[in-house]
C-alpha cells in the first residue's frame, strides 16, 4: 500500500498553518546548481571540507545557509551567486555578490559579528521569492514545489530560486518571501505569482500565510489572528511591541500603522502524534495554537 504523503495528510486534517513558519531571520543563499541529496549541507556535491566548515558556521553563528538554483537552470556555473539576507521586522535588508571560488563564501563578512554583514556586497532593494523543491529530503517538496517554482519562475524569472529545504514540508507548495522572511504554505501553481505581486505591492496573502520567521511561532499566530481581525493585510500594517509568556500561554502585543495598540493571547496545546514529513520514523505531535482572547490597549480610534 502507497503511504499517504504527509502535505496530503495535514490538508485532510485541515492543519492550521499559522504560527509554523521556520524561526529563521538572517540568510545566507549560496548558489549550487545540480543535485542536493538528502541533506543539502552534507550531500549536496560541493567539496567535503566546505560542507563541513560550513555546517558548523551555520549553527554557531545561527545563520540559515540555503542552496539556490534557477529552475531548470545550468548545471554548473563559473561565478556563483550569494546573498545575504538580515529578515529583521523592522529594517530588512539584503545583498547581492557573485564568487570566483565557492571556498570564498567563508570569507564573507558576514561570519564577523563585529562587522558589517553586507560588507563586500551589493545591497539589493529587489525582493526575491524561494520555492522549496528539495525532494530528496522530502517528496512532497519536489512533487508540489517544482510545479510552483515553473510557474513563478515563469511570471519573476529574475527573482524566482528553487532552494533547499525551508522547513515544514507537510505544507507544501512552500513560498519564502525575501527580504521580510514571510513563509507561505500550501500554494499552488496558479496562486503563486499572485501571492508574489501582492508581496512586491507590500500586501500579504493570510490565506497562505504560515508566519513572518523572525517572530516565535506562538507570535506568528497571534500575527496572523489579529490581521485576519482586523482585515490588516500591509506587510507593515502589524508592528509587535512586546510579548511575554510560556510553554503554555503567550501574549504579544502590536501596534498598527495607524497608531492603535492591541493585545493578543494565544493558547499553546498540541495535536494527536503524527509522522509531520513524509520520511518520519516517529510520531510527534504538533503545537497548536488557539485564539483566547483580543483586546483594544489603547482609547484613541483606529
Amino acid at each position: 500500500m502507497t503511504a499517504v504523503r504527509c502535505s496530503v495528510r495535514s490538508a485532510l486534517l485541515d492543519e492550521p498553518m499559522a504560527g509554523t513558519a521556520s524561526q529563521i531571520h538572517r540568510y545566507l543563499l549560496l548558489e549550487v546548481p545540480g543535485p542536493w541529496g538528502v541533506d543539502a549541507l552534507r550531500d549536496a556535491r560541493l567539496p567535503m571540507e566546505l560542507k563541513r566548515e560550513l555546517r558548523r558556521r551555520s549553527y554557531s553563528s545561527r545563520l540559515r545557509v540555503l542552496l539556490i538554483r534557477r529552475f531548470r537552470g545550468l548545471r554548473s556555473v563559473e561565478r556563483p551567486r550569494v546573498l545575504i539576507v538580515d529578515a529583521n521586522p523592522t529594517r530588512p535588508t539584503m545583498s547581492a555578490g557573485t564568487l570566483t571560488n565557492l571556498h570564498n563564501v567563508l570569507g564573507l563578512a558576514v561570519w564577523d559579528p563585529t562587522a558589517d554583514p553586507h560588507s563586500g556586497l551589493e545591497r539589493r532593494d529587489e525582493p526575491l521569492f524561494l520555492v522549496c523543491t528539495h525532494g530528496r529530503h522530502d517528496p512532497c517538496c519536489a512533487e508540489r514545489g517544482r510545479p510552483l517554482a515553473l510557474a513563478l519562475s515563469a511570471e519573476y524569472p529574475e527573482q524566482t530560486w528553487e532552494c533547499s529545504h525551508l522547513g515544514g514540508d507537510r505544507f507544501a507548495g512552500n513560498l519564502l518571501c525575501l527580504p521580510h522572511g514571510i513563509s507561505y504554505g500550501r500554494v499552488a501553481p496558479e496562486d503563486g505569482a499572485a501571492i508574489a505581486t501582492d508581496y512586491l505591492h507590500g500586501r500579504l496573502d493570510l490565506a497562505h500565510l504560515r508566519g513572518r520567521g523572525s517572530y516565535p511561532f506562538a507570535v506568528q499566530a497571534a500575527d496572523w489572528h489579529l490581521r485576519t481581525r482586523l482585515g490588516l493585510t500591509g506587510v507593515n500594517d502589524l508592528a509587535l511591541t512586546s510579548f511575554t509568556g510560556d510553554r503554555s500561554n503567550v501574549v504579544a502585543s502590536f501596534a498598527t500603522a495607524a497608531g492603535a495598540s492591541w493585545s493578543v493571547q494565544i493558547r499553546i496545546a498540541h495535536a494527536a502524534p503524527q509522522r509531520l514529513t513524509c520520511h518520519a520514523t516517529r510520531m510527534l505531535a504538533a503545537p497548536r495554537f488557539h485564539l483566547l482572547q483580543i483586546d483594544r490597549l489603547d482609547t484613541r480610534p483606529s
